[in-house]
């Protein structure tokens, strides 16, 4: 736990019913300060306080950033990121979390679709099957990603808000 609030922003692609919290085991939810907007743009807009966002496509890593405890941290969805209309008001607010391009790896890369044993591709869901990934694909999960940024404002503040 980190003692930091969460905004979710309408429609979730996800149920926040007890019963699906529970099944996915988040038996910790209660103690989260949660609340929703169904307008991310007027709430930033309105909003009194910094904010970031945080997104594979910037160049600035989020490192770079002097974190304070009143700053809002966005992030976009797993699938789509945030839309273009973020960038368009907001591009100098952008920042990454730092990961080897397929482009220029360290070291060769397998292709995708010739790594996978036949053994085993019968389990793969169709998608996977299908999909024919991009050169640069390469992307941290959300929640990853999330965990790594609050950490980092938390280290700069010597983890003042947790109890150690």
């Amino acid at each position: 736990m980190t003692a930091v609030d969460l905004l979710l922003v309408r429609p979730l692609g996800f149920s926040t019913s007890d019963r699906m919290l529970k099944r996915a085991g988040l038996d910790y939810w209660y103690r989260i300060n949660v609340s929703f907007t169904d307008d991310l743009f007027s709430y930033l807009e309105a909003c009194s306080t910094r904010f970031f966002f945080f997104s594979s496509r910037a160049s600035r890593p989020y490192s770079d950033i002097q974190y304070t405890e009143s700053d809002t941290l966005i992030f976009g969805s797993e699938t789509a990121g945030l839309p273009p209309l973020f960038w368009d008001k907001w591009s100098h607010l952008f920042y990454t979390i730092p990961m080897i391009s397929r482009k220029n790896p360290p070291y060769p890369l397998p292709d995708v679709q010739e790594s996978i044993r036949p053994s085993l591709e019968n389990d793969l869901p169709q998608e996977w099957k299908s999909r024919k990934r991009e050169q640069d694909s390469g992307c941290l999960n959300l929640s990853n990603a999330v965990s790594i940024v609050i950490y980092e404002a938390l280290r700069q503040k010597e983890f003042q808000s947790l109890r150690l």
